[in-house]
């Protein structure tokens, strides 16, 4: 079966919040730094993107600052983020431009995940239909309705699927309504399973701790979530790769090393 040939970590910024954020009902006056990460995935069908991080217009213009960011304190500081830690800036030290990017996937639409999508543009962008209707509700918070805004040509999906060769789809709700995974398979090693914020730590695997943030409250469907996860990495061997957890994203390839 053809595989994906090389994954990519990219460190897109930083930021520093409550714990509780990550662990339900954990973590209360502690805070954490926590990597705001994307991957960029080379397959035989084309050169992917799960996630884009944060939109950087709005992290280093003060007005913009101000107005999406300061509302989160105290529970989220304002995100960290250098020009380097663009995505733009990632694909040109690849000597690649945001035309070379075949697909970008959204594993959910909160503005740490989706935001630098306007530095993508005409990308194909694929995201659960459950996610975008519940950003276009203006119920959940970490969505900004501008970086939705382009959604009517986004490829809208319903189900699981192979998004290319050795790559998958997998559904985990429960952070928000419509979160998806990958499991991505390569030549080397064992699969990877990038959890996207259905684990943001390693704590949340191990522990089976629900996100601090579940989509209506629905904790068993956050749970659920984390403990298919878990099941499928047991059936492929595959490695689970939390999306919020320093410690263990210092232990990944540092760019512009990559994992095959």
């Amino acid at each position: 079966m053809p595989k994906a040939l090389k994954i990519w970590p990219l460190l897109t910024g930083t930021q520093r919040y409550e714990k509780v954020v990550s662990t339900r009902g954990l973590g209360h006056g502690v805070y954490i730094d926590a990597p705001i990460l994307a991957y960029l995935i080379d397959t035989p069908n084309g050169r992917i993107l799960y996630d884009v991080g944060c939109d950087y217009r709005k992290v280093v213009t003060p007005e913009l600052r101000a107005r999406f960011f300061e509302p989160m304190r105290p529970l989220f500081q304002p995100p960290a983020m250098t020009e380097e830690q663009r995505i733009t800036s990632y694909l040109a030290r690849l000597g690649l431009a945001p035309a070379d990017i075949d697909l970008v996937f959204l594993g959910h639409l909160h503005f740490d995940h989706a935001g630098g999508l306007c530095d993508l543009p005409g990308c194909e962008v694929h995201v659960h239909a459950d996610e975008l209707a519940a950003a276009r509700s203006s119920v959940d918070e970490g969505v900004f309705a501008d970086e939705i805004s382009g959604a009517d040509s986004w490829r809208i999906q319903t189900d699981e699927y192979p998004v290319a060769s050795g790559i998958r789809a997998i559904n985990t709700p429960g952070h928000t309504a419509g979160h998806m995974s990958l499991i991505v398979e390569l030549p080397h090693g064992a699969p990877v399973i990038l959890c996207g914020d259905a684990a943001d730590l390693t704590e949340n695997l191990d522990d089976e701790v629900a996100p601090g943030y579940c989509w209506n409250d629905n904790v068993e469907l956050a749970l659920h979530s984390i403990r298919k996860l878990k099941g499928l990495a047991r059936e492929a061997g595959a490695e689970l790769w939390p999306n919020h957890d320093f410690a263990f994203f210092n232990q990944l390839p540092q760019f512009p090393s990559f994992r095959d």
